[in-house]
């Protein structure tokens, strides 16, 4: 998962236009390289621990970019802020605890869900209906009964959907009380906060070897601070239809990571309902794009 963008700027035309594409794709290959890499400390530190650590880098990695003023932030201000922190922390945890039950491609590919809703939910198309009945066909087969289904860890990965398009609504609303990236940083501060007693009193009861903590911090830079700034960058560069048809890719890319990296094969009919999701996006991406121009 990465941070929803906040307040993007208008496109600057033309300029710089290819590297940010070649940012986007960076940005999505690290992202979900970083889960695969967290995954690795699981069986030290578990889903919970290699989260602890991910909320402390994200925090760190804000706090430095956005600065912000907590003494003068209002009630106001607060309570989306402490919202967006505990979305934040749930959303982590859950997709960290799918991943290490079902797996990095199908985990994300429910996540991805959550986005998904928030642009068809929006749409008045017939489109649009069509991309959700496709999108919900590509679920459906994920979901199916079989032997070796996990179905808590599906529903962790649904959950995961939940928190995303919570968070994306929001940082709407954080958005418009509190300026720039602050409101963010605030609520990624306060989600890091949380996390301490829990990375404490793992770190008391089973002391992480070298290695365990290196890949949970691994994934903090790779999966938070690094998109986090490759969003800052592309946003300024490529229209917000081009942003969304670059994230949609997400779901292929964990699910390649996952192969490459972690050897989680996805049999033909996941990559059917995996490519589903992403078909439903990107048609819905594509479609809108003309009329988001005039």
């Amino acid at each position: 998962m990465r941070h929803a963008p906040t307040s993007p700027t208008a496109p600057e035309p033309g300029y710089g236009r290819p590297a940010a594409l070649l940012t986007l794709l960076g940005s999505g290959l690290s992202n979900q390289t970083g889960a695969a890499i967290g995954s690795l400390a699981f069986p030290v530190l578990g889903p919970l621990g290699v989260v602890a650590v991910r909320q402390y880098v994200a925090a760190l990695a804000l706090l430095a970019v956005a600065r912000p003023p907590l003494r003068s932030f209002t009630g106001h201000q607060w309570w989306p802020v402490l919202l967006l922190a505990l979305v934040f922390g749930t959303m982590n945890l859950s997709l960290y605890t799918a991943i290490d039950r079902i797996g990095l491609g199908l985990a994300v590919t429910l996540e991805f869900l959550g986005p998904l809703a928030i642009a068809l939910s929006a749409a008045r198309r017939r489109i649009d209906a069509c991309c959700a009945l496709v999108a919900a066909a590509g679920v459906v087969t994920l979901m199916r009964p079989q032997p070796s289904a996990d179905y808590l860890g599906m529903g962790l990965g649904l959950l995961a959907a939940v928190c995303w398009a919570s968070y994306i609504l929001l940082n709407r609303t954080v958005g418009r009380r509190v300026p720039g990236a602050q409101g963010s940083a605030a609520a990624a501060a306060v989600s890091a906060l949380m996390f301490l007693p829990v990375g404490v009193a793992l770190a008391l009861r089973n002391p992480p070897t070298p290695t365990a903590l290196g890949y949970a911090v691994a994934a903090g830079v790779l999966a938070s601070a690094v998109p986090y700034l490759a969003d800052m960058f592309t946003l300024r560069r490529v229209p917000a239809a081009a942003f969304g048809l670059f994230m949609s890719v997400n779901p292929v890319l964990a699910g390649l990571v996952g192969w490459v990296v972690l050897g989680q094969n996805l049999g033909w009919v996941e990559w059917a309902a995996v490519g589903a999701v992403v078909a439903a996006n990107t048609l819905s991406v594509l479609t809108s794009a003309p009329r988001s121009r005039r």
